[in-house]
């Protein structure tokens, strides 16, 4: 599995990320987990956070100089490092306070032997993935769905491979305890025809953006009575 950023990054231009810590390893974990999501960042002295003027602090605990000392931008410590970097996205968003729309949570499925994963969280596409298991994908979407607060959580499947789509519905149900939704897609004019545009997966994933953005069927109780709401 490898996180995509989107092309235009997934948080809003303008956002400013700093990363203040002195020590090496925190530093080289939110630095990586940054330039891997494309989303540049500042590097400043801890002592200095109390004077940022940017939306979003990324520090340790023991460096962190109280909430007084910096009552403007959201902070993030190091146990972040147990969310996947879309649900660090999602966070980012909610926390800094431009998340201006409703908190819908829309995961977007295109299933088969490589299944594409497209994620979307306040109207904004906050990662994607692509995964050659049902077993990694549904874990993924676990932590996804687990991990970021929202008003409404939706999944949408293709309907190109119904028997991995139901699979995957199948799963979802068992393991996800809270309540979400779900739709079959249709998946017909999903896939791009461009030449050599599947190296690395980039075609499975823009095929569950455009799912992630139709409209689908619900599936009745049958498929999935634990997690539908009515």
């Amino acid at each position: 599995m490898m996180f995509h950023p989107t092309q235009d990054g997934p948080l809003p231009n303008g956002l400013r990320v700093a990363v203040a810590t002195a020590r090496g390893r925190p530093y080289y974990y939110f630095s990586s987990l940054l330039r891997g999501m494309g989303i540049r960042f500042d590097s400043i002295l801890p002592e200095r956070m109390g004077a940022y003027g940017g939306h979003l602090v990324m520090t340790t605990m023991p460096e962190h100089p109280g909430p007084r000392a910096l009552p403007g931008p959201a902070l993030f410590f190091e146990d972040i490092s147990g969310h996947p970097p879309a649900v660090v996205c999602g966070l980012m968003i909610r926390e800094s306070g431009v998340c201006t729309g409703p908190e819908d949570l829309v995961v977007g499925i295109d299933p088969g032997q490589r299944s594409g994963l497209a994620i979307s969280y306040c109207g904004r596409e906050i990662g994607s993935s692509i995964h050659s298991s049902v077993e990694g994908l549904v874990s993924m979407v676990i932590r996804v769905l687990g991990g970021l607060p929202a008003r409404r959580r939706l999944v949408k499947i293709g309907d190109g491979d119904v028997e991995t789509a139901c699979e995957i519905a199948r799963m979802l149900n068992l393991r996800f305890c809270s309540s979400f939704e779900f739709e079959l897609v249709d998946e017909s004019r999903t896939s791009p025809k461009l030449k050599n545009f599947n190296r690395r997966g980039r075609r499975d994933i823009l095929s569950a953006r455009y799912i992630s953005r139709r409209d689908g069927r619900r599936r009745h109780r049958d498929v999935m009575p634990l997690s539908m709401t009515g």
